[in-house]
């Protein structure tokens, strides 16, 4: 499978685990996610989208997460776990260029929480196996130390 979007997948841990999250102004809440460029690794394609939809800049990859056929317009989706090099606040705004321009308004989703129906549907989705590959890379890594 080749990938034709890229999700960063930043996750703030305190007493649970919440990852980046946003209201888009038109198709409800989602997940940073883009378009991988020509010539654009995943990876790479990760933290520009990052830095465009959300203004968070200084991000590296910590991990893969693996590839997902998202179901949606035959998308398929490249997640990479991700780490900022500063301390985000609870809520912000970015200003993102996409389709002419819209407001980002940024917030922490609980992990464990379920998506509601302000979620768009393919991102209801994409929850869901985020939060599978995390279980399955959590009991890998547990497996190899011991």
């Amino acid at each position: 499978m080749t990938p034709t979007k890229s999700c960063p997948v930043l996750l703030r841990r305190g007493d649970e685990i919440e990852i980046l999250a946003f209201r888009h102004p038109i198709a409800g809440l989602q997940l940073v996610k883009g378009s991988i460029e020509d010539g654009e690794s995943p990876e790479e394609a990760a933290i520009r989208e990052l830095a465009e939809e959300a203004g968070v800049q200084a991000t590296r990859i910590s991990a893969g997460l693996g590839l997902w056929e998202s179901g949606h317009q035959g998308q398929i989706w490249s997640f990479h776990l991700c780490e900022a090099d500063q301390v985000l606040p609870d809520q912000w705004v970015h200003h993102a260029a996409d389709d002419g321009g819209h407001d980002f308004s940024f917030f922490w989703h609980p992990l464990s929480k379920p998506a509601d129906a302000e979620w768009h549907e393919v991102f209801q989705r994409a929850l869901k196996y985020i939060r599978s590959a995390l279980t399955y890379d959590t009991s890998r890594t547990a497996k190899t130390s011991s």
